[in-house]
């Protein structure tokens, strides 16, 4: 016998009401944006207000400077992260119906297309306010794995992005036709949870190293939390993606794990493509910033 853990009775809606002909119906998923925004930006706080964990004992930025620049992150993670999907996943649809760019409530965003406006955000808010480039990267990697986990288990409460089919007796049988397209155990279909995966990688071990290496004193080394985030993530999910299961429009009876690069029975999905690139640049920018703060203390 085949054990599986059936899908939670859980809706995507935290609660429903009917008011004046109105539905009221907040989701789970944009309580994970909110939640994740909000911690993100005590944490900043928090963080801003120890200047003993800056270089030169002194905090890039002032406790009112996160508060102005939430407006440049938040936007920059909607629209960037809604354009990212678009570009990466289904760039031939979307500029046949550009329109429907717009269309947000429909679903579809790209966590990479997140990462890369909100970094442009990031780094102009500092040169127009001299802020040191790096000091506000490491900042903002600091607070990003809390809205990374908290989205991935909204993705799970909407039985969304599930993992490939197994027999693994944590295995879970996510509803919908979609999802039961796979005959692994007969009667019904089971796969790996990976948004649980990915929340506790990209999220809890992430945000946990992250923030013992500032304690650490990694802060002081410009780059260093910035570049270990990049690497951190970028090696979850490319360790992830072999149990997720591929966007549909990669797969085809030929290409059944729906790889975008492939060689034989090896490839790579288009979560890992995107993902390679940031582990070598995160460990690139963590070797050169532990190697200039060591140089700046043997001289000082």
């Amino acid at each position: 016998m085949i054990f599986a853990i059936p899908f939670p009775d859980v809706s995507p809606d935290i609660f429903r009401l009917s008011i004046g002909g109105f539905d009221i119906a907040p989701k789970w998923y944009a309580a994970a944006y909110i939640v994740g925004i909000l911690g993100g930006w005590l944490m900043a706080r928090w963080a801003v207000a120890r200047p003993g964990l800056w270089p030169n004992d002194t905090a890039p930025m002032t406790r009112t400077q996160v508060e102005d620049i939430m407006t440049w992150v938040v936007l920059a993670i909607v629209g960037g992260g809604r354009l990212g999907y678009c570009l990466f996943y289904q760039p031939a649809y979307y500029l046949a119906h550009p329109l429907e760019i717009l269309a947000v409530w429909q679903g579809g965003m790209s966590f990479h297309g997140g990462m890369i406006a909100t970094g442009v955000a990031v780094i102009v808010y500092a040169m127009r306010h001299a802020i040191p480039i790096r000091s506000i990267l490491d900042l903002a990697a600091l607070c990003t794995p809390l809205g990374l986990g908290l989205g991935r288990v909204a993705n799970f409460i909407n039985a969304e992005l599930w993992g490939r089919p197994s027999t693994a007796p944590w295995a879970v049988i996510f509803p919908g036709d979609a999802a039961q397209a796979c005959t692994n155990l007969g009667e019904f279909c089971a796969r790996h949870p990976s948004q649980l995966y990915e929340a506790a990688l990209e999220g809890v071990v992430l945000l946990i190293v992250l923030w013992a290496v500032a304690f650490a004193g990694g802060l002081k080394a410009r780059g260093l939390i910035c570049g270990l985030f990049l690497a951190g993530y970028g090696a979850a999910r490319i360790f992830v993606e072999h149990f997720r299961q591929a966007d549909a429009q990669y797969i085809t009876p030929d290409n059944p794990l729906g790889h975008v690069i492939g060689w034989g029975d090896f490839g790579l999905s288009m979560g890992q493509v995107l993902s390679v690139p940031m582990v070598a640049v995160g460990l690139g920018a963590a070797w050169l910033s532990v190697s200039a703060w060591r140089r700046a203390t043997e001289r000082a």
